[in-house]
């Protein structure tokens, strides 16, 4: 896998500021979840344009998704701690954050869909929300990655999306469509 691109990093935020040094205000980082999902769509729809593998389009969307996130790391634990309380509006999992979650979540078919990975029945109907959820702990991940340019979120992306590829490959074997079904039953009952 190649690097992230250099003209992304961890750099402290000036657009998490106001015009005054301030905390940007709640619908301010709403309407920035909003641009950051816009440009993240963007950045991921060229990789899978390129791609037909699954590894490589998962880890080129995955590493878009932290590249579009890169210039809020200073500000990205504030945010977690707010994303994170089950009430707030601004957790993933909120009524506030469906369409982002939805969209993710398409985008994450998009992936599938593009690619030529073979999988077992069942699987592909519920793939593309279990790695809406992978992404979500890529990102929590990164939220606590001191690492210089975040690099250590990028080798855990490139360690685990090869591992994620081989076990969407060999969900077609059939001793391991019961496990499987196990893991969408937890998945489900998480859910609900």
């Amino acid at each position: 896998m190649q690097a992230a691109p250099g003209w992304l990093s961890c750099a402290p935020p000036k657009s998490c500021r106001d015009g005054r040094g301030g905390h940007r205000t709640y619908s301010a980082r709403r309407a920035d979840q909003g641009s950051h999902h816009r440009d993240h769509l963007a950045a991921s729809r060229r990789v899978l344009a390129a791609e037909s593998g699954l590894a490589a389009r998962l880890a080129g969307t995955v590493r878009a998704l932290v590249d579009v996130l890169a210039p809020y790391h200073s500000f990205a634990a504030t945010f977690y701690k707010h994303a994170a309380e089950p009430a707030s509006p601004l957790s993933p999992f909120s009524p506030q954050s469906s369409p982002a979650r939805i969209a993710s979540i398409a985008l994450y078919r998009e992936v599938i869909e593009g690619s030529t990975v073979r999988m077992g029945p069942g699987v592909r109907e519920r793939l593309p929300e279990l790695l809406w959820l992978y992404s979500l702990g890529i990102t929590l991940f990164w939220v606590h990655d001191t690492s210089d340019g975040c690099g250590r979120t990028y080798r855990l992306i490139d360690a685990t999306v090869p591992v994620v590829a081989q076990l969407v490959a060999a969900s077609r074997l059939p001793t391991l469509r019961r496990t499987l079904r196990d893991l969408l039953a937890v998945v489900d009952q998480l859910s609900s």
